[in-house]
């Protein structure tokens, strides 16, 4: 099966996310880092929106970031938000109810096909793909030591700065 660009783009704008690592990212940054338009983009990240695989912060520090974690993400769900996945055949009868039309052999035949191949895909996930590690619970971020400087006691005015200097 042929997967089209739109289809494509789609995974390599959550890749570029998932390297993100939860930070926001500008449509601008992803148009210019994989060599797309911004209206492609734009395109695409509403479509990937809607389909809940992206957040996005509108405003003039907005831009982008994965909704779910990178390895909830499986590649067959997003080839299911970006690809059509029922196969039309030409001079095929449209069902347009329960039982009102018969579906060809050969449609249903190809269906049986199409979905296999998205199944494969659906045993792969965006962590797989953008080569990033699960994201931690916030329950279990390191603790941080930072340790504090000591700084030079500050005079508290110009008269004790002018005299700390001619007392020296």
């Amino acid at each position: 099966m042929r997967l089209t660009k739109q289809t494509s783009h789609a995974i390599r704008i959550l890749i570029h996310c998932a390297h993100a690592r939860g930070e926001l990212v500008k449509v601008a940054d992803i148009a210019e880092s994989l060599g797309l338009t911004q209206q492609n983009v734009f395109k695409i990240v509403h479509i990937l929106t809607r389909a809940k695989f992206l957040k996005a912060v509108r405003g003039r520090h907005g831009g982008v970031r994965l909704a779910q974690d990178p390895s909830a993400i499986r590649i067959g769900d997003v080839v299911r938000a970006t690809e059509v996945t029922h196969v039309a055949i030409e001079g095929e009868v449209p069902t347009k109810g329960r039982g009102k039309g018969k579906e060809q052999p050969i449609s249903r035949v190809l269906d049986n096909a199409l979905e296999a191949f998205i199944s494969v895909l659906d045993q792969h996930t965006l962590a797989d793909m953008a080569g990033t590690p699960p994201l931690r619970d916030e329950d279990e971020t390191p603790e941080v030591q930072v340790r504090e400087r000591k700084r030079a006691a500050r005079p508290h005015s110009a008269v004790e700065a002018v005299a700390g200097k001619v007392l020296r």
